[in-house]
């Protein structure tokens, strides 16, 4: 057998016998086989480097939807939950300082039409630290959250006061945190105001908007929603009323006391029986 072997200047010819024959064979399967693995290894580290790619990017994703938006999508035990935070002043039309936290509703209620129409979202969890803030702006967002079709749950955390109350009773059921306090007193505004009769009218017109909303919302009564929010002998430089987690649940403003662990049981739960339909 004639075997040709190369070096850098020229090629030789040489007769070989069995043995190296035998020998040369064997060498050339086990550089075969030495290739082969190299490549496939090469294959795996490319795929786990791949994979933790994929995995950085989507928590890059998740830590800015957090950071610019304040929500966030969980997915366990079968459910995929929509969390939203409502925290800080809500802004509406007017533009608030760089140094106030805010919820802006323009940013909030995209989300709402998302979490609505998606079909990869089951459920939507507010989560409620607001000081209140623009009348209009956080009584449209309570509204689009009460149409909802999907299950819906709020929790106040901190405080859910003045706009806050009629957002934290919108939902299909509502919790507070024993600690929360809420805020109700009538409608104030800034800037000019005419001093004719038709401002008190619209003022008069607003307060029964929201105090309509609370009421169908909630099994707090009129009534009783009146007297708090014209309370004279609790605030030191307002009208109104503040109510602390417990009390809120014992006047029917708030459905039950719980944490975060309560609401979000409620509606997996609410969300396993739609699926179980």
């Amino acid at each position: 057998m004639l075997c040709i072997s190369k070096n850098e200047n020229f090629a030789e010819v040489h007769t070989l016998n069995g043995k190296d024959k035998e020998k040369i064979e064997k060498n050339h399967n086990g550089e075969n086989q030495s290739d082969g693995a190299e490549t496939h290894g090469g294959d795996e580290n490319g795929t786990d480097e791949s994979f933790e790619e994929k995995k950085e990017k989507a928590r890059e994703v998740k830590l800015s939807n957090i950071s610019e938006s304040g929500s966030v999508i969980t997915k366990k035990d079968g459910a995929s939950i929509h969390t939203l935070v409502i925290a800080g002043q809500i802004e509406g039309h007017y533009a608030l300082s760089g140094n106030t936290k805010s919820t802006k509703y323009e940013h909030v209620i995209p989300q709402l039409v998302d979490v609505e129409e998606s079909d990869d979202t089951d459920g939507l969890l507010i989560i409620l630290n607001t000081v209140g803030g623009d009348v209009e702006a956080g009584l449209a967002i309570a509204e689009m959250i009460s149409g909802m079709s999907k299950p819906t749950v709020s929790l106040v955390l901190g405080g859910g006061h003045s706009i806050g109350v009629p957002l934290a009773v919108c939902t299909d059921k509502s919790f507070i945190v024993p600690s929360a306090t809420m805020t109700i007193h009538p409608v104030r505004t800034n800037g000019l105001v005419i001093g004719v009769p038709q401002s008190f009218t619209y003022f008069f017109r607003m307060q029964d908007r929201i105090c309509d909303f609370i009421v169908k919302h909630s099994r707090l009564d009129r009534e009783k929603l009146n007297e708090l929010m014209m309370e004279t002998d609790e605030l030191a430089s307002d009208v109104g009323s503040v109510v602390d987690g417990i009390e809120a649940v014992n006047i029917g403003l708030i459905d039950e006391v719980g944490s975060l662990s309560d609401a979000l049981g409620f509606l997996k739960g609410e969300i396993a029986k739609r699926k179980s339909k």
